[in-house]
């Protein structure tokens, strides 16, 4: 039985009413969905989002295209459908995890809703998610069917969402493991981790002495890779030795005098072994070596 009659327009669709969709379908097991501008289909909907010319959250009312919009975040970014869906749901989704319901906003929700609103401030330029749900549209060369069209874009988006979300608590459990373990590093300046976790950002955000994360590799040998100067930046704390550069099994093992070194990358920012002991031992020499 379809419990809500959920409204949004008809024809061409984008980023943002397709993701509000997808989020409402993760609240709603099942649901009518209407797309359409008619005013009186709108008036006797239980949810209308991205059409309508409202914004009342308790009345079910989620449209920003009205004059003077509906509210923008802190940095400026005005909300499109999908924020003002996610502002009263997203909590909820993440099942009571505000900091995951704030990545999620942050790194998904906030840039399509800038996007959609023509706030483009600080997002990357080249194809984005938002022009890539605009391409479910059928072009001006078909006659297909928006609103099947339509039903594809939110399969697809939920996916994203789903991954987004799951990429999210990852995170925010990551922080916590390496967190620990930089609390308990023997040398400030070399992270271990019992298992591959994302240190990154972590690291950034809670040492400023580490240079190099040790940790072991799916296939059970270990890496050592060094820390960036900063988040996304090709420059290094403290690049691997030079020496190292490019080499591999013997050569590797010649120049280090570790009969187990494996590789280092060309560009100094990962290098391999077969075992724990010996990745210790490169990270020693890279402390010392220039």
């Amino acid at each position: 039985m379809n419990d809500k009659t959920i409204v949004t327009h008809d024809g061409n669709f984008h980023a943002d009413d397709v993701f509000s969709i997808a989020t409402l379908k993760c609240i709603f097991p099942s649901f009518n969905l209407i797309r359409t501008r008619d005013a009186e289909v709108i008036s006797q909907a239980d949810i209308v989002l991205d059409v309508g010319g409202e914004y009342d959250a308790d009345a079910g009312r989620f449209d920003h295209h009205q004059r003077g919009g509906a509210g923008e975040r802190e940095d400026g970014t005005p909300y499109s459908s999908f924020g003002l869906i996610w502002k009263k749901y997203g909590l909820v989704i993440c099942q009571g995890n505000q900091e995951i319901a704030n990545s999620v906003d942050s790194g998904l929700v906030a840039v399509i809703d800038g996007i959609d609103c023509g706030y483009v401030k600080g997002v990357a330029t080249g194809i984005s998610l938002s022009h890539t749900i605009s391409m479910f549209n059928p072009t001006w060369q078909e006659e297909g069917d928006f609103d099947a069209c339509f039903n594809e874009a939110v399969d697809f988006a939920s996916r994203i969402l789903a991954r987004f979300i799951a990429t999210a608590t990852g995170g925010i459990s990551a922080k916590v493991i390496v967190a620990k373990a930089i609390d308990d590093a023997d040398d400030p300046r070399v992270i271990v981790l019992e298992k591959y976790t994302p240190w990154k950002r972590t690291v950034h955000s809670s040492s400023k002495k580490a240079l190099f994360v040790v940790y072991p590799a799916q296939t059970g040998q270990w890496r050592i890779q060094t820390v960036p100067a900063e988040l996304g930046s090709f420059e290094d704390r403290k690049s691997l030795p030079k020496n190292w550069a490019g080499l591999n099994g013997k050569a590797l093992q010649e120049m280090t005098g570790i009969d187990d070194a494996m590789f280092c990358h060309n560009g100094l920012f990962i290098a391999g072994a077969e075992s724990f002991t010996s990745i210790m031992k490169m990270a020693t020499m890279a402390l010392i070596e220039a």
